[in-house]
């Protein structure tokens, strides 16, 4: 039977221009064990002076491990989210992300496709993927880190194209990160279908959650939204996402991700009591 612990996409803090210590601090006296840390190369402006959450690999690999420490944390996955069709830029992000994570004793990174380029035709496109998702599952093996790609953009906006890129290699590496609010705006397929065609291959969560105000403005329109409202303020139906998930005998990190930190209090205080049940 599936088990669940809870983590906190550190996305809650964005819109209150946090730093990444200040960030993980707030969401320790929130509650939670555990986050899911964003993760870039190079030096981002924001993230230097503090006003962004984003952490640079670039730093000392245990300098991450070290400030979760500090506040009793844990690190759950990698928000390492690298545009699959580019790999001069997601080889190099995926890698480094797949050594970062062995630091810092995390098992999972997360990411979706991104952008397809105009000039690529989807032949063109899966080509490219398959090569960077065969240099990211190289060292993903060697480090024991499974590349989770989630519901969020052109292909994987359905289970079928999703499916196929994660089939793309064969790596038991390479599995799902099934996002329940990217999936419910895409607005092709019913959700939780989608989840339970796909189950066996999940191995993590994105807790996102569709307010009805951003249903009605965006549902079909898009293929995934950054963040979503405070979990069980929402359309989705988080028993029955647990209830898909129960033949899957391993523990599932939800890591939630919402925009703001009252939404993120509001989503621990729910989904301690709606899953409590399902949790480890």
């Amino acid at each position: 039977m599936a088990k669940f612990k809870i983590s906190l996409n550190m996305e809650f803090c964005r819109s209150a221009d946090k730093s990444f210590e200040a960030g993980v601090k707030i969401a320790s006296e929130l509650g939670y064990r555990w986050v899911e840390p964003m993760v870039h190369t190079g030096w981002e402006l924001l993230s230097e002076v503090n006003y962004f959450h984003s952490f640079s690999m670039e730093e000392d690999p245990l300098l991450m491990k070290e400030i979760c420490d500090r506040y009793g944390m844990k690190v759950s996955s990698l928000s390492a989210h690298s545009p699959l069709m580019k790999p001069e830029a997601a080889v190099d992000r995926l890698t480094r992300a797949a050594v970062l994570a062995s630091f810092v004793g995390c098992d999972f990174l997360n990411s979706d496709e991104m952008i397809k380029p105009d000039w690529m035709d989807d032949a063109f496109a899966h080509d490219t993927m398959r090569y960077t998702l065969t240099r990211a599952a190289q060292v993903c093996a060697r480090h024991k880190k499974y590349l989770c790609i989630e519901p969020h953009g052109v292909y994987t906006k359905t289970t079928d194209g999703l499916l196929k890129i994660v089939n793309l290699v064969d790596s038991p590496w390479i599995q799902i990160n099934w996002d329940t609010g990217n999936s419910y705006l895409a607005g092709i397929e019913d959700p939780y279908e989608g989840l339970t065609k796909v189950r066996d291959r999940v191995f993590h969560i994105h807790a996102k959650d569709i307010s009805m105000a951003h249903s009605t403005e965006e549902r079909g329109k898009v293929t995934g939204t950054p963040v979503g409202c405070a979990c069980g303020e929402g359309v989705v139906d988080w028993e029955r996402v647990a209830k898909i998930m129960e033949p899957v005998d391993r523990e599932i990190f939800l890591s939630v991700e919402c925009g703001k930190i009252d939404e993120a209090e509001r989503s621990i205080s729910y989904l301690n009591k709606a899953l409590a049940k399902w949790l480890v």
